[in-house]
């Protein structure tokens, strides 16, 4: 089955456009019809764009119209429903947001009872309700809504127990990217001793990941080295993920953290089955690094659910993106920015080795991604033009470097990923590879 509203993570579209209140509507009804308790429990959250409390309101109305029973959290992140899914024992969690998307985007994506994102079958049944073919039934009585008061500190208080850290004396510089971990991420540093300095934690409904959080890291880099941190953390807008940097202000990214943190989870021996799951971006520096460590690596589908399925299906417990979005099953079951910070800072702390020397563990291969913006995203897979071009580059790169080229899950471009033995290689087989895309799939622009 196609499907029209479900993508790699949720719904996601423009609000108020593609993603509209009468959508939302819709889509808490369906989520009645397909859970299996007669009146389902549904907890919501959300993140701090100005169309959340639109598509909040509707999607409260729709759950509660088709009977089901609603606790609100109000902004916060993603992880922490998940997480309070578990603690208040609802059917399902929702999140209303678009990660690190701008802010005139939305999106809307569920929880099921295990604290797990819901299942593909589970997501079809939705689609089937909300193309109408399998109809949803209106009660005589509404469902009643109530505020979760308190989730942020509940959601903080539950993963700074799971850690045994004591922080003091360490600077730390935090970029909440003006979204949902604008207060969770300062609190847990504060509470654990640590010297905490705020940046873009003034949300105003537009600013989310505008210039700032994970996905531009200009700002902390520079703040974290003119003004001595020991190290940054960067958020994106639903608190799902995070990159650092070292006190010298160099990035350190979702590939690095991985490496760092699964060569302390081997030492520890608390690394499932010497292994760690990661997706196809992962640079090929990572694999030799941690290859020459003795740790296995399984590669998914780019998108954290098919990490995750990958994680469960072998019992693995630690995995993750190269944009930060790492799964560790020790501490939760998704994704999680402050998770996944807490972690870092427990390699750091419990081995006395500053960032810098710990993300000497791998070295990155030279890589260059190309978002490109076509009129044709769909035609990617028989552009046959694209793929000899791809086959040509590959033949040429030989063992020394890999080419990526596909669909983004989550907005409408052509991803076009080279890894060579220097960047200037990199340059110019990507750039080859996207000026053939551009001109057999119809470029609208492109974002490097």
């Amino acid at each position: 089955m196609t499907r029209k509203f479900f993508g790699t993570d949720g719904i996601r579209g423009v609000a108020n456009q593609a993603l509209s209140a009468d959508l939302a509507l819709a889509v808490g009804r369906a989520a009645v019809a397909v859970l299996p308790s007669e009146s389902p429990l549904v907890l919501i959250g959300r993140d701090t764009r100005m169309s959340g409390p639109m598509l909040e309101a509707a999607l409260v109305a729709g759950v509660s119209s088709a009977g089901g029973r609603v606790l609100q959290a109000g902004v916060i992140p993603t992880p922490a429903v998940a997480s309070l899914v578990l603690e208040t024992g609802a059917d399902a969690g929702v999140v209303i947001s678009a990660s690190h998307n701008p802010y005139q985007d939305n999106g809307i994506k569920f929880f099921g009872s295990s604290g797990f994102k819901l299942t593909d079958g589970q997501e079809r049944e939705m689609e089937l309700c909300l193309e109408g073919v399998e109809a949803t039934e209106t009660p005589s009585n509404p469902g009643p809504v109530d505020m979760l008061n308190g989730a942020v500190d509940a959601y903080v208080d539950k993963l700074v127990t799971r850690f045994d850290l004591d922080l003091s004396g360490l600077r730390i510089l935090a970029d909440c990217a003006n979204g949902a971990t604008y207060r969770s991420s300062p609190l847990a540093f504060s509470r654990l001793g640590a010297d905490v300095s705020v940046i873009n934690n003034e949300p105003d409904g537009f600013n989310i990941n505008d210039n700032c959080g994970s996905t531009h890291m200009e700002q902390i880099c520079r703040l974290v080295r003119e003004d001595g941190y020991d190290l940054g953390l960067a958020y994106d807008g639903d608190g799902d993920r995070v990159l650092a940097v070292d006190a010298d202000g160099r990035l350190v990214d979702g590939d690095f953290i991985m490496a760092i943190c699964a060569k302390y989870l081997l030492d520890q021996g608390k690394l499932p089955k010497n292994t760690i799951v990661t997706t196809v971006m992962t640079n090929l520096g990572f694999h030799l690094a941690l290859g020459a460590l003795g740790i296995d690596i399984k590669t998914a589908a780019v998108g954290d659910r098919y990490v995750l399925e990958e994680m469960l299906a072998g019992g693995y417990g630690f995995g993750g993106e190269q944009s930060g979005h790492l799964i560790n099953l020790e501490t939760g079951t998704t994704g999680d920015g402050l998770g996944t910070s807490l972690l870092l800072l427990e390699v750091m702390t419990k081995t006395g080795v500053p960032l810098a020397e710990l993300a000497r563990v791998m070295k990155r291969l030279p890589q260059k991604l190309v978002n490109v913006r076509v009129e044709n995203m769909d035609g990617l897979e028989s552009a046959a033009a694209v793929w000899d071009k791809i086959g040509e580059e590959t033949a040429r790169l030989g063992d020394s470097g890999r080419i990526l080229v596909r669909p983004s899950g989550t907005e409408p471009v052509v991803r076009v990923m080279v890894e060579a033995a220097s960047s200037e290689l990199c340059d110019e087989v990507c750039g080859r590879i996207v000026t053939v895309v551009e001109q057999t799939l119809g470029a609208i622009n492109c974002d490097i």
